[in-house]
């Protein structure tokens, strides 16, 4: 892998100001008219320029079930969608509760080379909920941890979650809570409904989910720590987070591309590439989702790209996994269902993909606005363009609820600390 100097003329940035980027090394070096004096010069006319995208949750499956993901394939599909950092949850087998686990697939992610692979790691050991992993281990590794999330199971006892929070208060960490009552989900299938009382499948109450994120708020204002809900997915929660906010509570909270678009309807067809967790849900919700984003109640788009091998979803809904790939398709969606419906605009838009979920987990080299010293990760967007999603991916699975579809918005360039991993809209052989 080689840096080289490059600028991309003529682009438009989030702000609207019309320019050239130029780069040397990791680093953007001049912003400004002059376009001589560099080896490459792409052509952005028409694109606007935005900060490399940074997802704060994501499965890349690596270690243990690599069938369905493994780093190399997952950072891959990250950089087609504009990503330049994601973070893997860490329900891996071994699960990511210690130094050793965290510090691999770091390693892993460097040697890949496409994006920046920053690890969570598990609140508990195992993900049993009992135990509290070895999260100041975590943090002090070269993997230098400071999310921690249980995802696909909630921390539910309280006195453990409490622990947690005042755990990672001491190193300024976060915990990301999967919001998610065991006892009100037993065998859940859907968002509770007239729909799934229709369709006979078991209701998911969005009071589960509420229920939790109500409890942990107040947790986390008598700790004085700091708490991150992933996966927003109710009207209910939204207003409980926006409650929390008024009290000055240090929540943050993310919303996935699926939630903003893709409602309970869709499971009508008991096609099980609709069936993720939390699960889909009513156009009410939806709406609520997307004016959280606008109004800042939601600080996050996060897209849970959950891949999963063909057996694991062409089988029956009940025995089917949950879960949505959805890395390549992010950004369109959220294009398509917040700046092209007026509800946000391309400043608003970075800082949900970009700006926000960097701060959140601490990070200093992502999430930087384009200016001269910040590190080169930049994505060039092609906001004239629509396409239909296909199968064509650069994950491992196919579990995409998107095929199809028509979207808005084509990552056109994704430039990673100075190299172009994605050229056209093409992925890029790295070290060539």
């Amino acid at each position: 892998m080689s840096t080289t100097s490059t600028l991309f003329s003529n682009v438009e940035l989030a702000n609207g100001t019309k320019t050239n980027i130029g780069v040397t090394g990791e680093k953007i070096t001049y912003i400004g008219s002059d376009t001589s004096g560099y080896k490459s010069i792409i052509d952005c006319t028409g694109l606007i320029a935005l900060a490399g995208f940074v997802d704060l949750h994501t499965h890349l499956r690596e270690p243990g079930f690599e069938q369905s993901e493994t780093i190399l394939t997952g950072s891959k599909a990250a950089a087609m969608g504009g990503f330049t950092c994601v973070h893997p949850m860490a329900n891996t087998n071994p699960v990511a509760d210690n130094s050793a686990v965290v510090e691999q697939v770091h390693a892993l992610g460097l040697s890949a080379g496409f994006v920046q692979v920053q690890p969570i790691g598990a609140v508990t050991a195992k993900l049993e909920g009992k135990n509290l992993a070895d999260l100041g281990k975590m943090n002090a590794s070269s993997a230098n941890v400071t999310v921690f999330s249980d995802d696909g199971k909630c921390v539910s006892d309280s006195l453990v979650m409490r622990r947690a929070l005042e755990y990672v208060k001491a190193f300024g960490g976060v915990i990301a809570q999967h919001a998610q009552d065991p006892l009100l989900t037993v065998n859940a299938q859907m968002n509770e409904s007239a729909l799934s009382l229709k369709l006979g499948l078991t209701g998911w109450p969005s009071v589960a989910e509420e229920a939790i994120i109500a409890r942990d708020v107040l947790l986390t204002e008598e700790v004085g720590s700091r708490l991150h809900i992933c996966h927003v997915s109710t009207k209910g929660s939204v207003d409980v987070i926006r409650w929390a906010k008024s009290r000055g509570i240090n929540v943050t909270a993310e919303v996935t591309p699926h939630h903003l678009i893709l409602t309970e309807d869709l499971v009508a067809s008991y096609n099980p590439l609709y069936k993720v967790n939390p699960p889909l849900r009513s156009k009410e919700d939806v709406k609520a989702l997307r004016q959280a984003v606008a109004d800042g109640t939601i600080d996050i788009i996060a897209t849970d790209h959950a891949p999963h091998t063909a057996d694991s979803k062409d089988c029956e809904w009940g025995e089917a996994a949950f879960g949505m790939v959805g890395l390549e398709t992010a950004a369109a969606i959220v294009k398509t269902t917040l700046v092209d419906t007026g509800l946000i605009d391309w400043q608003r838009f970075e800082e949900v993909m970009s700006l926000n979920p960097s701060k959140i987990s601490g990070l200093s080299d992502q999430g930087q606005s384009l200016e001269v010293g910040s590190f080169a990760n930049i994505v060039l967007l092609d906001p004239s363009t629509s396409y239909e999603v296909s199968a064509v991916s650069q994950s491992k699975s196919t579990n995409n609820p998107y095929l199809g579809m028509t979207l808005s918005g084509t990552v056109r360039h994704t430039m990673f600390k100075g190299v172009l991993t994605v050229k056209d809209s093409s992925i890029q052989e790295l070290g060539k």
